[in-house]
């Protein structure tokens, strides 16, 4: 007759299973960890660091990242190409720019993005006391067209091309072009070593309030170059109006629009990217910078329009579930 395992070792293999059982459970109900991102932003003192450190703070809070982090960057174009390499999880940028570089390294299939989240403004500034009132007027004068990776230096030059002060006019014609940042631009321009600046950001930018104050400051009509823009460029440049008293007892003035997109890979995981398009349309106004006139922020229609560089699909499934 077959001996039976004793009561006791049935009781300890009992046990040993109903831990192991436990065990398995508690480990198949533990969180995966959440992921570690960085928000690529822009120069100091300007709209793009300002949202992005908006948006890290709220991937965070709201617990779609264990730790998400601004980053400092030169802007759009520097945005682009870490994204694109994998050192940037999320960046803001110029439509443009994001087209052009992506299709330069061969890699637009690679870049997608989550939503137009701002307007980005054109700002062409020169002194007051300049006389300089129209964009013909700048004729053998020196611009500054943003910092080197910025995605300014590209809008810059193709309006300036537009203009027909490129340098193909050649000297004494051609509108000198220097890459200067936005602050570094505000000082040449305060002490006269260049004639205008050309910056590309939300509606008021802190700095240029600042420099408004403390020397005056007019902001040119660039409208009147749009359509020549498109015609050479694309269809990303838009009309857009800087209202009046944005910047000191200026009077109201139009502007070149671009779309500025949240961009990401294509690898990004689904359910980052939906947790990203939820805060989008359900925290708007927590990314909105204190500083903002508030008109050219993420609004439900203007979210999905994001001038030819296509969306995330898990994205798409987003917009669709939260407004069909």
């Amino acid at each position: 007759m077959r001996e039976l395992m004793p009561r006791r070792a049935v009781l300890r293999a009992g046990l040993a299973f109903g831990a192991g059982g436990l065990l398995v459970s508690a480990s198949a109900c533990t969180p995966a960890p959440r992921p570690q991102l960085t928000v690529a932003g822009g120069e100091s003192g300007g709209f793009y660091l300002e949202f992005a450190t908006l948006l890290a703070g709220l991937l965070q809070r709201e617990g779609v990242a264990g730790t998400a982090t601004p980053v400092v960057t030169g802007g759009s174009l520097d945005n682009v190409r870490r994204v694109l390499s994998g050192d940037a999880t999320l960046a803001v940028a110029l439509a443009d720019t994001a087209v052009v570089e992506a299709a330069a390294h061969g890699r637009g299939d690679g870049l997608v993005a989550l939503g137009k989240v701002y307007e980005n403004y054109v700002h062409c500034i020169v002194r007051e006391d300049s006389g300089i009132r129209s964009f013909s007027e700048l004729v053998g004068k020196t611009a500054a067209v943003g910092e080197v990776g910025s995605g300014t230096t590209l809008t810059a030059a193709r309006i300036i091309a537009a203009a027909g002060l490129g340098p193909e006019q050649g000297p004494g014609r051609a509108l000198k072009q220097v890459n200067l940042g936005l602050n570094q631009a505000l000082a040449a321009l305060k002490d006269g070593s260049i004639d205008v600046m050309i910056q590309s950001g939300g509606v008021p930018t802190a700095p240029v309030v600042a420099a408004a104050k403390e020397t005056g400051l007019r902001l040119l009509d660039l409208s009147g170059i749009i359509p020549a823009t498109r015609a050479q460029s694309g269809f990303f440049y838009d009309r857009v109006l800087i209202p009046a008293n944005s910047y000191g007892q200026a009077p109201a003035v139009w502007t070149v629009g671009v779309a500025n997109l949240l961009l990401c890979r294509r690898d990004l995981p689904d359910e980052l990217a939906t947790g990203t398009v939820e805060l989008l349309v359900e925290h708007a106004r927590d990314l909105v910078p204190a500083s903002s006139a508030g008109v050219q922020f993420l609004s439900p229609e203007t979210l999905i329009n994001t001038a030819g560089v296509p969306l995330h699909p898990a994205a798409v499934a987003a917009y669709q579930a939260l407004h069909g």
